[in-house]
C-alpha cells in the first residue's frame, strides 16, 4: 500500500473548503433573502411601529432570536429593504439611460424610467417613501438614512446629469432633479389613491410631457 502525499491530501481539501463556504454563504443568503420577504408582508400590515421582531420571525418561519445573526433589529431589516429596492431602481434608471444615447434621450429615459419603476412597483414606493412608517424615516440610524437618500439621488442624478450635457447649469439641474422627484411622486399618488380619475387625465402622459418640458428647458439655456 503506497503511502498518500501529504501534500497533495492538504491540496485537495482547499476546493472542498471553498465549496463548503460556498454553500454557507449560499445558505445564509437565502435565509436573509427569505426573513426580508416575511418582513416586507410584516410592514405592509403593520407599519415600521406595528411590527416587531416575533411576528417577522414567525412569518418566516424561524424562532425570533435566530434572525438576530441576521439583522439586529426591526429598522435595520427596513433599511435594508430599501437599500435593495433603491438599487433595483437605479438598475432600472441606468438600462433606460445607456451611456451611448444623446443626451436628449437620455434625460427623458432616466427620468421615464424613474417613474416607471414606481408605477409598477407601487410597494416599492411606499417603502420608499416611508409610508409603512408615517412618512418619516422613523428608527433609522442617521447615517443609514443619508446613505439610502444617497442612492436616491443617485437615481435622479442621471437625469440631471443629461440636462447639464444640454446646457442647463448646474444650481439650474439640480432644482429640475428636485422638481423631477417632486412631480412623479405627486402623480404616483395620485394614480394609487385614483384621484387622478377626477381629471381625467393619464399620468403616464402628464409625466411624459413634464419631461420634455424640462428637456428644453435645458436645450434652450444652451442656445
Amino acid at each position: 500500500m503506497t503511502q498518500a502525499d501529504p501534500q497533495a491530501l492538504s491540496n485537495s481539501a482547499v476546493p472542498r473548503d471553498k465549496q463548503r463556504h460556498a454553500r454557507c454563504a449560499a445558505v445564509n443568503e437565502a435565509k436573509r433573502t427569505h426573513i426580508l420577504s416575511a418582513a416586507r408582508a410584516v410592514f405592509q400590515e403593520r407599519g415600521l411601529e406595528g411590527a416587531n421582531l416575533r411576528e417577522i420571525a414567525r412569518r418566516a418561519g424561524y424562532v425570533a432570536g435566530s434572525i438576530y445573526s441576521y439583522f439586529d433589529s426591526k429598522e435595520a431589516i427596513y433599511g435594508a429593504l430599501l437599500a435593495e429596492s433603491l438599487e433595483r431602481l437605479n438598475t432600472a434608471v441606468a438600462a433606460g439611460a445607456p451611456e451611448a444615447r444623446p443626451a436628449r434621450e437620455r434625460a427623458r429615459g432616466a427620468a421615464r424610467a424613474f417613474y416607471d419603476f414606481y408605477a409598477t412597483n407601487p410597494r416599492d414606493l411606499d417603502l420608499g417613501f416611508y409610508l409603512f412608517g408615517g412618512m418619516k424615516p422613523q428608527g433609522l440610524t442617521p447615517d443609514l438614512n443619508a446613505a439610502l437618500n444617497a442612492r436616491l439621488r443617485d437615481a435622479l442624478a442621471r437625469f440631471g446629469g443629461a440636462l447639464r450635457e444640454l446646457g442647463m447649469s448646474e444650481p439650474a439641474a439640480r432644482s429640475e432633479e428636485a422638481a423631477l422627484f417632486a412631480h412623479c411622486v405627486g402623480l404616483l399618488l395620485l394614480e394609487n389613491t385614483r384621484r387622478i380619475r377626477m381629471f381625467q387625465e393619464d399620468p403616464g402622459k402628464l409625466c411624459d410631457a413634464y419631461i420634455e418640458r424640462a428637456v428644453e428647458r435645458a436645450a434652450a439655456g444652451a442656445a
